[in-house]
């Protein structure tokens, strides 16, 4: 119970040795003081509240929040000192405010508690007293053996003891982990996959020892001690022998493995990566002018404390007859006197400060969310995967970018990979109907046969059919299981099997080479099976030496069917050709740059052959550093370096990486609308520079420069400034620069400044041979840069990781390289050409919503207190209330939140269609422009303005010494009964509601039957609601000043005269700027409104939210109730009919998405079936 109490409060101590110790069905030692080790249970924690933090967790999260903890404040002043207004105006909002939030907050914590529950609840069998046992999944101690079926998920980390296959071996995916789909082969160790039931597993004694949990999918270093007969005997484990938590087993009837990791120590649960919280640049926008607001808020509180005190200096106001001083005030110090008026001018004013803005905004960011992924235009097909929002917070963030950084494989290009040429020996090949056929002969000539290769020939090939990790599957699959891997040989035949691949490019060789005919047919155990020209070929695994990044090779060592030792490698030609010692190094160097020209990827195969001393000094060194528990990696590291050295080169390959659909349309768009395109990638400088040809990030009339290869400091610093002096001459040309990774490294080691002046005076920029740590870096450079400009990078794989999470916007593409990018990306889509809508219509929406939310609830809440502080001048500053307390409260609330909120949902300035058409309409909303500060003080001196007509209109109309009453007669002052100050300020309440929501609607571009029912309904609701509060007298309120104040109002024809001409006053020259504007200086997009919408068919407005595929609607209820809503649909069709005038579609003839189905808003238009 303790230790649970210690846990839940966080104060139970870490590990404390950097490994652990399992033992194998938790058999412990029986002599000596062993103290056993506290180990996580197998509960998955994904919930961020319990029953009994929810409450105080939530209310210090959101009172983190300025605005929120501003209004807790002045609430407490409220309650501690008397005040002009009710602590209910301040707490009210407040505690509304606060509710929404921890209401949302709270159902979305209870969904993840309810799918924790289905996962900790999963059954499992375990290994208990002898026998298989049914129990939960977060019952599983560390040290238990777990029994897992085929198709079953693995419910911990597992090593693996045994399965039912002879030699131990087992199939997972781990496409839930990282999204490769390919079949991985795991191993036991000989001496426990003997163990196949649960009699020899209860009899099992093992130890196992392995370093503390640790987030890193690939990296598991351990050791397993089995005592046999009294004898120890050590194996060493790896990622090979560790089943992870979340993967599948596939093509194994059933293993036994050990649990080694549990719960949230799994490297599952340590992979939930809580992103770190990125801020829009409108969010930052909006603090500034929150402090601004403050500022002004301080300033009036203290203005009217001071002016209060000045006029209070003649006796006649400090103390006049019918408010005299009590002898507590009159002895009261003057200081304290001071502060006490300051903080209730502050109370008075305090609504000067948008409570409902944070939560408005919140709301609108979370539903406009939806619209990415109901927009069909961002569904892709053929892999029925539709757009993804991770994080709502960055929406308008989409309309500001000013650079995009992509990676190119699997990014612009389809990460699928046909082999296309090789060289051999020397000599270029290409494959001709599955014949290799040498440069300048063909198909029909005699010496092109495959027949008449020769052995360097044959040895290549042999080369790319055994150095992989790549799985064969089968059709009849299961009849694999507990028989001979290789009986496909008798049985089925080549075209049964299918190759699986991490990696396309070694599927790609694999399949070439079947093709030619050297094929690879099966793996079993230490055997590696394959077929040269017909005949079989066994040759025996001795070891795998695993790809890294940093070495960037992988290479294997076989025992060759006449007993040779034979190491056979393949990597990049940088990490292959420096480490040959013989074979046609200056050849293959040749043909692999020609390769990359074509924009081809290549890949250098070499090997070496062992000499029985060679090859038992290499098994020494490789069992000491795979079976050492600390400095595993490097031991490693060193070992490798010392076994692939003295190569002899046998060849190089070549793929081709298809582009994917119109990614040079949507580089070119994106470079119209004033972004900056920067290709990142590892990729060889050749490759990667046709590439960025043939996608239109280079042009042909482009001067391309080159910063590569550079050795030195000073040889880099002098390169750069070569290339400023060559810009700056060539100032009418385009420039393109390429720069490598080592290069790079060098300039932003002391040449910062020099390179970005560089860079940002070219209109592309290609970086290759980058690292994924240079790829975060250079994003952060940007990012970071005086400029400050917004930042995009998209890709696809692990590797691009670090630059999707260090960019402002994170893009992730629903590529073949995985799924970290995605589930570490804000949004995710399934093309690059996605994004050209994306930002050009989505984010160009999103901002200028936002935008206008913001600047406009800034607006209305100057136009609702300045009255205030106008009213002081008028009543000695005595700190009056002009409005009634339930109108302070819920003016915010209630009377003008909805119309903003369906505006920054719905709003179009500029039709889909012409802002994909013009991508320069983008500029227009770039650097925040909708936010600068000068449109900041036009909306806040317009309320002002306004504030000032509301005031003085009805002081003037309705005041000073006569008023007009409904009967028309002319009353004297001295005969006023009914018009007091809550008349007045009731007049001063009903012209501000209006005129704040008709100025939203003059704003208002794009009507949806949403924006009419809330515009109208609103100002509706205001006349009703005050006509029921001040009609009845109501039993529950202490005072009720309001009593027929607002019937009394609306009975005077003068009234409603007032109003008009209030309303009209205000808004009439808001009316006359914007003609003026439109006319006179029209904008870009003012000019793109007039542009007439496309006449063709589009979607139903409600099914084309919700249809993706088939034609099946997947909410075609809601589609069908919310149309009829809209009086658009009747109950037997689900069709919408509106007028032609109204319809919107796409054209055909248009460059980019000619068939744009989506549609944003509920606006009429012509329906077709989905």
């Amino acid at each position: 119970m303790l230790r649970w109490i210690r846990q839940q409060l966080g104060f139970d101590p870490p590990h404390q040795s950097d490994t652990r110790t399992v033992y194998v069905a938790n058999r412990f030692p029986q002599h000596g003081h062993y103290i056993p080790q506290r180990f996580a249970d197998n509960r998955i924690i994904s919930s961020k509240y319990t029953v009994w933090n929810f409450v105080p967790k939530n209310l210090f999260e959101q009172f983190r929040r300025i605005a929120n903890f501003y209004f807790l404040i002045i609430f407490l002043v409220q309650l501690m000192i008397d005040t002009p207004t009710s602590p209910v105006t301040s707490g009210l909002p407040l505690f509304f405010v606060i509710t929404v939030t921890a209401i949302k907050q709270g159902y979305e914590d209870w969904l993840r508690h309810k799918a924790d529950n289905e996962v900790n609840g999963a059954p499992v069998f375990v290994v208990r007293s002898g026998c298989l046992v049914q129990t939960r999944s977060k019952n599983i101690r560390v040290g238990d053996i777990v029994r897992v079926a085929k198709d079953e998920t693995f419910p911990a980390d597992l090593a693996l003891l045994s399965s039912d296959r002879v030699d131990g071996t087992c199939h997972i995916t781990t496409a839930s982990l990282d999204g490769e789909t390919n079949l991985k082969t795991h191993f036991s160790v000989p001496e426990t996959s003997v163990c196949q039931s649960v009699s020899q597993l209860e009899a099992l004694q093992a130890v196992v020892e392995c370093h503390q949990p640790e987030a890193d999918l690939y990296r598991f270093v351990g050791r397993i001690t089995v005592t046999q007969h009294g004898e120890e005997i050590v194996r060493p484990l790896g990622p090979e022998n560790l089943l992870l938590r979340g993967a599948r087993l596939k093509n194994t009837k059933e293993i036994f493995g050990v649990a080694v990791y549990t719960g949230m120590e799994s490297k599952m649960a340590l992979n939930y990566k809580c992103k770190s919280q990125k801020r829009s640049a409108v969010e930052k926008s909006m603090n500034t002018f929150l402090l601004i607001y403050l500022g002004i808020l301080l300033s009036e509180a203290v203005l009217s404390t001071i002016l209060k005190y000045a006029w209070q200096a003649e006796d006649k106001w400090d103390e006049p007859f019918y408010n005299q001083k009590t002898e507590q005030e009159k002895n009261s110090s003057s200081i304290l006197k001071f502060i006490s008026d300051f903080l209730a001018f502050l109370v008075l004013y305090n609504f000067i400060i948008p409570i409902s803005l944070y939560v408005t905004v919140e709301m609108q960011k979370f539903l406009g969310s939806f619209f990415i992924g109901w927009d069909l235009d961002l569904y892709h097909e053929e892999s029925d995967q539709k757009a993804q929002v991770n994080t709502s917070d960055l929406n308008e963030e989409l309309g500001q970018v000013e650079y995009v950084f992509t990676d190119k494989t699997g990014t612009l290009t389809e990460n699928e990979m046909r082999f296309q040429e090789c060289s051999i020996n020397g000599v270029k090949y290409r494959e001709v109907n599955g014949k290799l056929v040498p440069e300048g002969l063909t198909e029909d000539s005699p010496d092109g046969s495959t027949a008449h290769l020769m052995g360097e020939e044959v040895l290549f090939l042999q080369a790319v059919s055994l150095c992989h990790t790549v799985q064969i599957s089968y059709d009849q699959a299961d009849c694999l299981v507990g028989g001979d891997p290789f009986s496909h040989a008798n049985g089925f035949s080549s075209s049964s099997m299918e190759y699986y691949a991490s990696s396309p490019d070694e599927k790609a060789l694999v399949e070439a080479a079947k093709r030619i005919g050297v094929a690879f047919t099966g793996r079993n155990g230490e055997t590696m099976e394959i077929k040269t020209f017909g005949k079989c070929e066994k040759y025996k695994l001795l070891h795998v030496l695993e790809f890294d990044p940093n070495r960037r090779r992988m290479s294997v060592i076989l025992q060759t069917p006449s007993g040779g030792k034979l190491l056979f490698t393949k990597g990049a030609e940088s990490a292959i050709l420096p480490f040959s010692s013989s074979g046609e190094i200056e050849k293959t160097r040749l043909h692999v740059d020609e390769f990359a020209l074509k924009g081809m990827r290549t890949l250098v195969v070499a090997c070496r052959h062992f000499s029985p001393e060679e090859y038992i000094d290499v098994d020494k060194r490789l069992t000491a550093a795979r079976t050492a528990l600390q400095q595993r990696e490097e031991r490693l590291q060193e070992a490798f370096s010392h076994i692939e050295r003295d190569l002899q080169l046998l060849g190089a390959t070549a793929v081709e990486d298809k582009l994917q659909d119109k990614v040079q349309e949507t580089i070119e768009a994106l470079r119209l609308a004033g972004i900056k395109v920067w290709v990142l990638t590892g990729d060889k400088h050749e490759t990667a520079v046709s590439v960025s040809l043939s996608c239109g990030h280079f042009h042909r009339t482009m001067n391309i420069l080159e910063l590569l290869q550079q050795r030195s400091d000073n040889e880099c610093a002098e390169q750069l400034r070569r290339l400023a002096r060559r810009i700056k001459d060539d100032h009418v040309i385009q420039h393109g620069l390429v720069v490598d990774g080592a290069s790079l490294s060098l300039a932003l080691r002391e040449h910062e400044k020099l390179f970005m002046e560089v860079c940002k005076n070219c209109s592309a920029v290609l970086c290759c041979r980058m690292a994924p740590l240079q790829k975060a870096k250079v994003v952060r450079l940007l990012k970071t840069s005086p400029e400050k400009p917004i930042t995009l990078a998209v890709g696809d794989g692990a590797n691009d990781v670090g630059m999707i999470q260090e960019a402002h916007v994170g893009i992730g593409i629903m590529g073949k390289e995985g799924r970290q990018a995605v589930r570490n990306s804000d949004y995710a889509i399934a093309r690059f050409k996605f994004l050209a809508k994306l930002l050009l219509v989505h984010g160009h929406f999103y901002y200028i919503r936002i935008a206008t939310l913001v600047q406009y609830f800034f607006y209305k809440n100057v136009c609702f207190i300045t009255p205030q502080f106008l009213y002081q001048f008028f009543c000695l500053f005595s700190q009056q209330t002009l409005y009634d307390s339930v109108y302070l409260t819920l003016y915010n609330i209630c009377f003008t939140s909805l119309p903003i909120l369906v505006y920054s949902l719905f709003e179009q300035l500029v039709h889909p269609h012409v802002l994909q058409s013009k991508p320069g309409l983008y500029r227009d909303i770039s650097r925040n422009s909708l936010l600068s500060f000068r449109t900041f003080l036009y909306w806040t001196l317009l309320g002002f303005c306004h504030a000032f007509v509301f005031f003085f209109g009805s002081y003037i109309l309705m005041g000073e010494d006569t008023t007009l009453m409904g009967n028309g007669q002319i009353l004297r002052a001295n005969r006023q009964l009914m018009f007091g100050n809550w008349t007045f300020g009731t007049l001063v309440f009903t012209v501000m509601v209006v005129t704040v929501t008709l100025k939203l609607a003059l704003e208002t571009h794009f009507w949806t039957w949403m924006n009419h029912f809330v515009t109208w309904g609103s100002i509706a609701f205001y006349f009703i609601f005050s006509l029921f509060y001040g009609g009845i007298i109501w039993p529950f309120l202490h005072t009720q000043d309001m009593y027929f104040v607002f019937v009394q109002l609306l009975s005077s024809g003068s009234a409603w005269f007032a109003i008009i001409i209030m309303v009209i006053t205000c808004l009439f020259p808001d009316v006359v700027k914007k003609v003026i504007y439109r006319h006179m200086l029209p904008t870009s997009t003012q000019k793109s409104q007039s542009l007439p919408a496309p006449q063709t068919q589009a979607l139903s407005c409600m099914e084309s939210l919700c249809c993706y595929q088939h034609g099946q609607s997947g909410c075609s209820r809601l589609a069908g109730l919310l149309e009829q809503m809209s009086g658009r649909c009747t109950a037997s069709v689900n069709n919408c009919h509106a007028s032609s005038r109204n319809n919107r579609s796409w054209s055909d003839t248009e460059t980019f998405y000619s068939n744009d189905r989506s549609i944003l808003t509920l606006s009429p238009i012509e329906s077709t079936h989905c």
